[in-house]
């Protein structure tokens, strides 16, 4: 009998530990997925106002632009130069 509750506190233990790691890894895939759009997205708008001088292509950095960049990336960037162009 105590060999019996000591296996199933392990495989409940172990079921336990799972579940956590579970809930655990959701948000920081999450947090991982926004740090590289927000690494990707700044990268590319330094890499327009650094060789933008050149052709005219600008970009401010500023509050709104910075969010806009660290929320959608690339994609974000892209919006960004669309909205100047065309407003």
């Amino acid at each position: 009998m105590d060999t019996l509750n000591t296996v199933l506190t392990l495989v409940l233990a172990v079921v336990i530990i799972i579940i956590a790691i579970k809930i655990i890894s959701t948000p920081i895939r999450w947090i991982f997925k926004l740090l590289v759009n927000t690494l990707f997205g700044f990268v590319i708008l330094f890499l327009i106002n650094f060789f933008g001088q050149y052709v005219g292509i600008s970009l401010e950095m500023n509050t709104f632009n910075a969010i806009i960049t660290g929320v959608f990336g690339v994609p974000g960037v892209i919006l960004l130069l669309l909205l100047k162009f065309l407003a």
